[in-house]
C-alpha cells in the first residue's frame, strides 16, 4: 500500500530529475527563434540579447540562452504572458543585467512536475499496474527532448502542452474527489483559461470547455458551487471570445493570407477557378504558394491594394464555406498534414547555442526515444489518424457506457474532450494558417494525440490488471451520496 501511495512521489522526483538534465546542464538546449518572440519579447519589456547581432545569431539557426530588459512597448494578449512575467520578474532578482530564459523553463518545469503528479495519483487509484504504466508512459513520452526544448524559449507551445496535461489532471482530480474543491474547481478553469488563451487559434476550445464546465454542477448540490461553476464557465466563455476579438489585425492578416495563397491556393489545379470561388480577383494569381514573409511576390503581403482586393473581402467564414464546397481540397490538406504530424519540431531550428561551436540548425537528440520512434515508425497517414480515433472513441463509449461510477463516466468524458482537442488543433491550423509552419502549429494536436495513445496503452494494462483481479472495476461501484439530492 505505502508503494502504491507514492508512486506518484516518484514520477514526480523522475520528471524533475530528466527536467533538470536536460535544461539546467550543459550544453544548453532551446529552441531558435523563427520570428515569432519578438511580440511577447515586447509585451513582456524584454529585448534580444545585444550579443546576438547578425541575423544567423537571432533567428532558426542557434537558441539564445540570454535576452535584455527593456520596456513594455507591445500588446499582444495572451494566457502565456503569465509564465513570462512570472519568470521575469525572478530573472531580474537573479540577474537584472540579462534574463536568463532558463528561468522561464524552471517555472514550465515546475507546471509539468504538477501535471505528472496529478495524473499519476489518478491512475494509480485503478490499479498499481495502471500507475506504473502512466508514470513510465509520462517520463518517456512528455519529458522527450522534443517537447522540452521549447521550454527554453519564448514559443507559446509549453503553455499549450503544459496547460492540456494539466487540465486532465485536475478534472480527473474534481471526478474522484469525494467533496470536490471549490479551490480545484478554480484551478481547473485556470487552467482550460491558459490553455485556449495562449495561442489565437486556441480561443475557440473556450467555447466548447465553458460548454462541458456545466457537467460539473451536479458535482455538488450546494448552491455556493453551482454558482461558482456557472461564474467559472460564463467567465472563460467571455475570455475567449474577447481574446480572439481583441487580436491584432496584423496577425490575423498574417493567417488570412497563410490560409488562402499557402493553403487553398497553394497547389491548386485551378487558381483562377479557386479566386473566383472565394470572390477574389484574378490579379491575385501570381501569389498562389507563396507565404506571408517572401518577398519575391508580384503584389507585397503589405500593399495597400492588398487591403481593398483580399484583407476587407476575406474571412476564416469564408474559408470555411469554401471547404464545405470543396472537401476534397480540405482532405488533401489534411493527408499532407498528416505525414508532418509525426514531427515533434520544425526540422529548420536548431537548438544549441552558437557558442557551441555546431552548425547552423543543428539539434541535440538526447532522451529523444519516443520523438525518434515517433518519426520513423509511427504511421503518419490520415487513414490510420481516422482509424484511431475510432478505436479510441469506440473504447471511451463503451467505457462510459459499463461504468456506474461517476468518477469512471467523467474519465471517459475527460479523455473524449482530449481527443477532441487532438482533431480541432490538426484541423484549425489547416484552415486557419494554410500549411504555413505546420510541424509547428501541430504541436498541440502531437500532444492530444500523445496522451490518446498513453491513455489506451495504461487502459489495457488496467483492464489486464481487472481480469487477473487486481484492479478496481468501476461498474461495481455506485454514485457517493454527496452526488444526490
Amino acid at each position: 500500500m505505502r508503494a502504491r501511495f507514492r508512486i506518484e512521489y516518484l514520477a514526480a522526483a523522475g520528471a524533475a530529475g530528466i527536467i533538470i538534465w536536460l535544461l539546467f546542464t550543459r550544453p544548453f538546449i532551446g529552441m531558435a527563434d523563427s520570428g515569432d518572440f519578438l511580440r511577447v519579447l515586447m509585451t513582456a519589456g524584454l529585448d534580444y540579447n545585444p550579443a546576438a547581432t547578425t541575423y544567423e545569431d537571432r533567428f532558426f539557426s542557434y537558441a539564445n540562452q540570454h535576452f535584455a530588459y527593456g520596456s513594455l512597448r507591445g500588446a499582444y494578449i495572451t494566457s502565456q504572458l503569465i509564465p513570462v512575467f512570472i519568470a521575469r520578474g525572478l530573472g531580474w532578482i537573479y540577474d537584472s543585467s540579462l534574463f536568463n530564459v532558463r528561468i522561464l523553463a524552471a517555472v514550465y518545469g515546475a507546471l509539468l512536475i504538477a501535471a505528472v503528479y496529478l495524473l499519476v495519483r489518478t491512475g494509480r487509484k485503478y490499479s498499481m499496474a495502471a500507475g506504473v504504466v502512466l508514470t513510465a508512459g509520462l517520463l518517456f513520452i512528455f519529458l522527450d527532448v522534443r517537447y522540452l526544448a521549447y521550454f527554453n524559449s519564448f514559443f507559446a507551445e509549453p503553455v499549450s502542452l503544459i496547460f492540456l496535461l494539466l487540465t486532465l489532471g485536475t478534472g480527473l482530480r474534481l471526478a474522484h474527489q469525494e467533496q470536490p474543491g471549490r479551490w480545484t474547481l478554480i484551478f481547473f478553469f485556470f487552467c482550460v483559461f491558459m490553455l485556449v488563451c495562449g495561442k489565437l487559434q486556441n480561443t475557440p476550445l473556450g467555447v466548447v470547455f465553458a460548454l462541458y464546465g456545466l457537467r460539473f454542477l451536479p458535482l455538488r448540490w450546494d448552491r455556493a458551487w453551482r454558482k461558482l461553476v456557472l461564474i467559472c464557465c460564463s467567465a472563460l466563455f467571455l475570455l475567449s471570445a474577447l481574446l480572439y476579438a481583441f487580436a491584432p489585425d496584423g496577425l490575423k492578416h498574417i493567417n488570412l493570407y497563410q490560409t488562402v495563397f499557402y493553403g487553398i491556393l497553394n497547389g491548386s489545379p485551378d487558381v483562377k477557378g479557386d479566386l473566383d470561388a472565394l470572390g477574389l480577383p484574378q490579379k491575385l494569381a501570381g501569389n498562389a504558394g507563396s507565404n506571408y514573409f517572401q518577398s519575391d511576390v508580384p503584389i507585397k503581403q503589405d500593399a495597400p491594394e492588398m487591403k481593398a482586393d483580399f484583407y476587407d473581402r476575406m474571412s476564416h467564414g469564408k474559408v470555411m464555406l469554401y471547404y464545405a464546397a470543396h472537401p476534397q481540397r480540405l482532405i488533401g490538406l489534411m493527408e499532407r498534414a498528416a505525414r508532418q504530424s509525426v514531427y515533434l519540431k520544425p526540422g529548420y531550428l536548431g537548438n544549441y547555442e552558437k557558442a557551441e561551436g555546431k552548425p547552423p540548425g543543428a539539434f541535440n537528440d538526447t532522451y529523444s526515444g519516443w520523438s525518434r520512434f515517433k518519426a520513423a515508425h509511427m504511421p503518419n497517414s490520415l487513414l490510420f489518424i481516422v482509424l484511431f480515433y475510432i478505436v479510441y472513441y469506440g473504447v471511451c463509449v463503451i467505457e462510459w457506457l459499463r461504468a456506474r461510477e461517476g468518477s469512471a463516466k467523467m474519465t471517459s468524458e475527460l479523455l473524449m474532450l482530449v481527443g477532441f482537442v487532438g482533431f480541432f488543433a490538426f484541423l484549425i491550423p489547416i484552415m486557419g494558417d494554410g500549411l504555413a509552419d505546420i510541424e509547428k502549429h501541430l504541436f498541440l494536436f502531437n500532444a492530444a494525440y500523445d496522451i490518446m495513445l498513453l491513455a489506451s496503452v495504461t487502459w489495457l494494462a488496467y483492464r489486464i490488471a481487472v481480469l487477473l483481479g487486481f484492479g478496481r472495476d468501476g461498474r461495481r461501484i455506485s454514485y457517493s451520496s454527496y452526488r444526490q439530492p
